[in-house]
């Protein structure tokens, strides 16, 4: 399946998925795998894990944090992985993928609330404020994927404005995360 990871390219006929849409190995095209039970529900977790760039403590933690939390465990655990600060500079549009967005994130191109921040993982809350640092504004990496994100858009969930920057106006819905995933089936593979 076509998770995006990597950023540009996944949106032309170089990417991956579109030159071999098969296993790799000698086999790879004959043999089909059947997943059943466990299997479907790893595959759901890895994806999301993947999709996010989140290692398995960590992914762990987010879904040991959504179980406390009152509604919806599955709807939760993504509304936590979609608020990170890589996902949502992502999702604004100032880098073309996750991986990059955690790459300017580190090295300090933003900044929440005026204040510095280069951890990736940073949850953001309703009401803050994301600015590229002045020093970054004429970054080329941040140019090229302004440009390069006009066509996707920003979710609703963020105003963006001219001035480099966005506001994070609510919470994600589910209907505002537009993933193929089947959260449910990560909640069952958690409750076991």
């Amino acid at each position: 399946m076509k998770l995006f990871l990597k950023g540009e390219r996944c949106y032309t006929e170089k990417c991956a998925i579109e030159k071999r849409n098969f296993v790799p190995g000698q086999h790879g095209k004959t043999r089909k795998q059947k997943l059943v039970g466990y299997g479907v529900q790893l595959r759901e977790k890895q994806k999301v894990k993947r999709i996010y760039g989140v290692l398995e403590d960590q992914f762990r933690r987010y879904f040991e944090q959504a179980e406390r939390t009152r509604g919806i465990t599955g709807e939760t655990l993504l509304q936590l992985l979609e608020r990170r600060l890589d996902n949502v500079v992502y999702r604004t549009g100032f880098a073309t993928s996750r991986a990059a967005a955690r790459q300017l994130v580190r090295h300090g191109h933003f900044t929440v609330n005026g204040r510095k921040v280069d951890i990736p993982s940073f949850s953001v809350k309703v009401g803050d404020v994301l600015q590229v640092r002045a020093s970054s504004r004429e970054n080329a990496a941040i140019l090229h994927a302004v440009e390069e994100v006009k066509g996707r858009g920003v979710p609703e969930w963020l105003s963006r404005d001219a001035e480099m920057g966005a506001k994070i106006a609510s919470i994600p819905t589910r209907e505002q995360i537009n993933l193929p995933v089947q959260e449910q089936l990560i909640v069952e593979l958690y409750s076991k």
